[in-house]
């Protein structure tokens, strides 16, 4: 059996011989690519160009796919888009703070999205259906409060009712705790409780 040292001297000949064979193959590689630079006639400055321009191209677009997000984001919010951006896509509700795309611009009739337009150019019709819209969701609302309400309001009468029942079952079991006490006091004290009893009735 190999001992330690001979494992981990074989270990170094192999990783050894395997840095030699990555070499071999990444100088290969290089001489292609230099014959293939020679062949067409390319520097590394006409690769370095083409690979910038690949870059910005992705950068485009992914500002063109945020865009597109934020369009998406803007249909899901309160307002609806009214003015897009014709070079990214970008939209914007005519409301709050403009965007950068359409901040100094005088003329904006230009963005307008085409049912935006429409709705400019009749007048109220975007405020009669944003009041439609909350009145139907109010109605929802109510309808969802309605169950609730009624569950608190028996609640109540049940409680009223309990409290009311309490002071009778009070006074009950205490004109049941007189009479046991009368009656182990004997004959005499029950005629003193006739007595009063009248005088009671009377008062």
């Amino acid at each position: 059996m190999a001992t330690l040292e001979q494992i981990q001297a074989r270990m170094k000949k192999l990783q050894a011989q395997a840095e030699t064979l990555l070499a071999k193959r990444a100088q290969a590689a290089v001489d292609q690519i230099r014959e293939l630079m020679i062949k067409h006639g390319l520097t590394t400055a006409d690769i370095e160009a083409r690979a910038k321009a690949r870059r910005e191209a992705k950068a485009a677009g992914r500002r063109l796919s945020n865009g597109v997000a934020k369009a998406a984001a803007g249909v899901k919010g309160k307002l609806p888009p009214k003015y897009r951006d014709p070079k990214t896509g970008a939209t914007w509700s005519g409301h709050a703070r403009p965007p950068a795309w359409i901040k100094d611009v005088k003329d904006r009739t230009r963005f307008l999205i085409d049912g935006a337009a429409g709705i400019a150019l009749n007048g109220s019709g975007a405020g009669k259906a944003t009041t439609a819209t909350r009145k139907a969701s109010a109605k929802k609302a109510a309808a969802k409060r309605a169950p609730a309400k009624r569950a608190a309001v028996k609640k109540t009468v049940a409680k009223k009712a309990v409290s009311a029942k309490a002071p009778a079952k009070k006074s009950v079991a205490k004109k049941a705790a007189a009479k046991k006490a009368v009656a182990k006091k004997g004959p005499r004290a029950k005629a003193a409780a006739k007595r009063a009893a009248p005088s009671a009735a009377t008062a």
